[in-house]
């Protein structure tokens, strides 16, 4: 791998993992696409981690309280949403624990996650233009939150995108944009630590695998994550979510007609 790709999939995972237009899937097509060999499981961990920090760093202040009111003070605002928080991360993280080994496989082929780009644009119009957008997130029920971590399983196909599978049932649900956002983005730190401390073990194992485009992954995907959630949380106080739409509808189109020519 060269320091070109590095930063390139670096990008890709940044922004892709907050936006709603799925890092898993471009971690996947860009390597087809340019016919890069696949960089593998330590330079996976490095762009989760690099996330990790990004979207600590942007929100440890909210976890902070969020963190201290769960074990302090249940009954707060903040208390239940950490609470809130914690059932809504099982779902996905069973799912991702019980078919990790189909993500990695079975679920990486281009024109199934063309497909999943273009369907989920659908439902994210479809949420975006419907729904009510009137409650807060912090006056997100239980029932809202848990159905909103039981779609986040689904994001183990890529394509479908965790960002945005989230963003689209908080809005099913009644959340304003931002509200969605936000919840999505404090939904993402306990998944995106866990993906990542399943994968560490591997690299652990052969430190030698720790490179310098490792090092720059990782680097690039936290500060594009940062600047990727403080981008969207402004956007959406005042925009819809149909540039990312049309985007997903564009990439999905431009796919299939390259896996087409290709067969």
């Amino acid at each position: 791998m060269t320091i070109l790709q590095a930063v390139i999939l670096g990008l890709a995972q940044g922004l892709g993992e907050f936006l709603p237009i799925s890092s898993s899937a471009h971690l996947v097509l860009i390597p087809w696409f340019f016919g890069w060999t696949d960089p593998g499981l330590t330079f996976d961990v490095a762009l989760h981690i690099g996330t990790l920090v990004g979207v600590v760093v942007y929100f440890w202040k909210d976890w902070w309280d969020l963190i201290l009111k769960g074990f302090t003070d249940v009954r707060s605002v903040q208390g239940r949403l950490f609470w809130f928080l914690v059932a809504a991360t099982v779902p996905g993280a069973l799912c991702g624990y019980l078919l990790e080994h189909k993500a990695e496989t079975l679920f990486r082929s281009p024109l199934l996650i063309a497909f999943m780009l273009i369907v989920m644009g659908i439902l994210l119009y479809w949420a975006d233009r419907t729904s009510s957008k009137k409650i807060e997130m912090n006056k997100i029920t239980f029932g809202a939150s848990l159905f909103i971590g039981v779609s986040q399983a689904f994001a183990i196909v890529p394509g479908v995108s965790r960002s945005g599978i989230t963003m689209t049932t908080g809005l099913l649900k009644g959340l304003t944009r931002q509200g969605a956002a936000r919840f999505s983005f404090l939904l993402s730190t306990p998944i995106i630590f866990g993906a990542a401390m399943v994968k560490l073990p591997g690299v652990i194992s052969n430190p030698s695998m720790i490179t310098v485009n490792f090092l720059i992954g990782m680097l690039v995907s936290c500060i594009t994550g940062i600047a990727s959630i403080g981008f969207l949380l402004r956007y959406v106080q005042t925009k819809n979510f149909l540039p990312f739409v049309w985007y997903r509808f564009i990439v999905g189109a431009v796919v299939i007609i390259i896996a087409m020519i290709r067969l």
